[in-house]
């Protein structure tokens, strides 16, 4: 069961306290200059021998460190004086509290997320991060979905790096075995034909895969209905990731809707199993709630994803559980309530 986070009590950890900052700091989409300050600052803190920082606390030389600034050293220091920091204090007054009012139902009933990034793509954060946030925040399982080669703006995986990402998903299920389930997955483009922008014997070691179009957002209606049809019939993909590539707000600017025949491709979807991906991230906010009406008509299965790029963006599918309460999607349709024996069984490939 997905759950807020519990607020910090004094005493804490020092590192408990930057990584707790840096996650109300992204999940309140603050700019990124503040978050890397404190993500940078538990780097730091953690190649440093621990009887240190008690000594350049005492000695007012924590700022002498590496990515250790103002700010940090403040949360440092007060850490250290086993203090609850004003800082994490004020945040989590300010912060701490659901992103929205709607959707707390269905938000306590999600298991787990089809649709995150790590820094091995665009995303802000290392892996192990990742999860352990998400163990944190309840998850029970996630599935790792950095982009594909052809995204090259966001540094996405070529087969070799897909390889050695997939090694390093083993090792922490191998970790966190019984506890949590890290599904190996991918973000893969859907290129101008409907086909995937990734080799299919890499796809086919993946537990899960969702599909996006990135490029050429403004093809004509036929060819884009044609190229999306393929792809959500491909019986590599489970889910179609934001469809419509909208974006409504943020640093982004806005950005209108592709044209496409939803109702075939939503039609195609529910044919071959294909969940629609309901984004969570309020910059997207898709698809529109017209159009999930429609799928939902249409008898499609539902995935409420963050598309988180940092850990405290896993948060954001509260956004995602308020719309589809909202418009009224069954519990039972929307994969990321089930449990990871179950996504496994509808993900592999007929």
């Amino acid at each position: 069961m997905v759950a807020l986070l519990e607020p910090l009590q004094a005493p804490v950890e020092p590192v408990d306290a930057l990584r707790r900052i840096a996650f109300l700091l992204e999940r309140t989409r603050a700019g990124t200059y503040r978050v890397e300050a404190f993500r940078n600052a538990v780097k730091t803190l953690r190649t440093v021998d621990g009887a240190e920082l008690p000594a350049r606390a005492e000695a007012g030389t924590l700022q002498e460190l590496d990515g250790i600034g103002k700010s940090t050293s403040g949360v440092i220091a007060e850490a250290l004086a086993g203090e609850l920091p004003a800082y994490l204090a004020s945040l989590q007054e300010k912060a701490g509290g659901p992103l929205v009012e709607g959707g707390g139902e269905l938000y306590g009933l999600l298991r787990g997320d089809c649709h995150l990034h790590s820094d091995w793509s665009d995303g802000g954060s290392p892996i192990d991060e990742m999860v352990l946030t998400g163990v944190e925040t309840g998850h029970e399982w996630m599935v790792l979905t950095d982009h594909s080669p052809q995204l090259r703006v966001a540094n996405g995986l070529t087969v070799e790096r897909l390889r050695r990402q997939l090694k390093i998903v083993d090792g922490v299920n191998r970790s966190l075995a019984g506890q949590f389930t890290l599904l190996k997955g991918i973000e893969v483009d859907i290129l101008d034909d409907g086909s995937l922008d990734q080799t299919d014997e890499m796809l086919g070691q993946l537990d899960l895969v969702t599909a996006s179009v990135h490029s050429k957002l403004r093809m004509n209606e036929g060819p884009m209905t044609k190229r999306m049809v393929a792809a959500v019939s491909n019986p590599r993909v489970n889910v179609l990731g934001h469809c419509t590539g909208r974006l409504v707000e943020g640093s982004r600017g806005v950005r209108p809707q592709s044209d496409f025949d939803a109702r075939a491709v939503f039609e195609a979807c529910a044919e071959h199993d294909t969940a629609v991906e309901i984004n969570s991230r309020p910059e997207r906010c898709d698809p529109p709630d017209e159009l999930v009406a429609l799928a939902l008509e249409i008898g499609c299965l539902f995935s409420v994803d963050s598309d988180a790029h940092a850990p405290g963006q896993l948060d954001m599918k509260a956004y995602g559980c308020e719309r589809a309460e909202a418009l009224g999607v069954p519990t039972d349709r929307i994969v990321t309530t089930w449990d990871v024996d179950r996504v496994r069984e509808w993900a592999a490939p007929c």
